[in-house]
């Protein structure tokens, strides 16, 4: 459901909230009843550091968004709880079909000008992970993740998390975990040096800190995300170079690919972006050692 959130009362009529734009839906009530207290919206800064626009922004605290942004609605982890949501979703892919609305792109700053841009295409459920260096205008693709040729797992759990605690050191508006983990974390995997408990925990706490309180029916889960990013026992091995550069390689024997453009750095191509990231990952650092003094 793009840029509104739906309130639909016993009398089938749709709720003013301030801040979210209804969307225009006609249904029988006893069909679905969808009772929630928005009137606490997730907290977004509203300084430089971070741009969300205001249709994803407003989006946060729905079930329909968030149903397509783990893929809920194609049968993805989370599919069997989505019950009377269901038709919500069919109405909103109806919607898309005759929406022009361009995707959207959502900017975290870690420090030192280094920010991580996240792109929303729902239309096309097509989501890009990049970073924009201090010195570069250009954007730098990590990777991305579609329903046809994904390839989305550019970060290590570690660095995602670290990422989250920079942002949320700049940001006090932004803890972590919160929605900065929530939209990110489809880009990180998890193997067997994780923590893989504490992982889950901190996505379930981001996902369950946008959740509006009365609202009882289908919303994503840390166990969601591990169905899509637990790599243990998938034989990925992490090997750093001499540059640095933390690469993976996948064994020949295994029974989920990990799709990553991750992969050994070769001379003369530039397929990741592996001087950027380590670069951004110092800045992150930076900022939190900076805000710990």
């Amino acid at each position: 459901m793009r840029g509104g959130w739906l309130v639909v009362t016993a009398s089938d009529e749709f709720g003013e909230v301030e801040g979210f734009r209804p969307m225009s839906v006609s249904r029988p009530a006893d069909v679905v009843t969808i009772r929630c207290d928005l009137t606490e919206p997730v907290p977004v800064s509203d300084d430089h550091r971070m741009v969300i626009p205001s249709p994803l922004r407003e989006s946060l605290q729905s079930p329909v968004f968030w149903a397509r942004y783990t893929f809920a609605h194609e049968d993805g982890p989370g599919a069997d709880r989505l019950g009377d949501l269901e038709e919500l979703l069919d109405d909103d892919l109806d919607d898309d079909e005759q929406s022009e609305e361009a995707a959207l792109d959502a900017e975290f700053d870690v420090g030192g000008g280094h920010r991580v841009l996240l792109t929303v295409d729902s239309q096309v459920d097509s989501y890009s992970l990049g970073i924009v260096a201090s010195d570069s205008a250009d954007t730098a693709e990590l990777g991305w993740d579609d329903l046809a040729h994904w390839h989305p797992y550019a970060l290590r759990w570690s660095e995602l998390d670290l990422i989250c605690r920079a942002v949320a050191a700049l940001d006090p508006q932004l803890p972590h975990p919160g929605a900065p983990l929530a939209l990110l974390c489809r880009f990180a995997a998890v193997f067997e040096d994780d923590d893989v408990d504490r992982a889950v925990a901190a996505v379930d706490a981001a996902y369950a800190s946008l959740r509006p309180q009365e609202w009882d029916g289908y919303w994503p889960r840390g166990t969601d995300w591990l169905d899509r990013a637990d790599f243990r026992g998938q034989h990925v091995v992490w090997q750093r170079d001499q540059a640095g550069n933390l690469w993976a390689r996948q064994e020949p024997v295994h029974e989920t690919d990990f799709y990553s453009t991750r992969m050994e750095p070769a001379a003369g191509t530039d397929h990741f972006p592996y001087a950027r990231l380590q670069a951004l990952l110092a800045a992150a650092a930076a900022t939190l050692n900076t805000n710990a003094d």
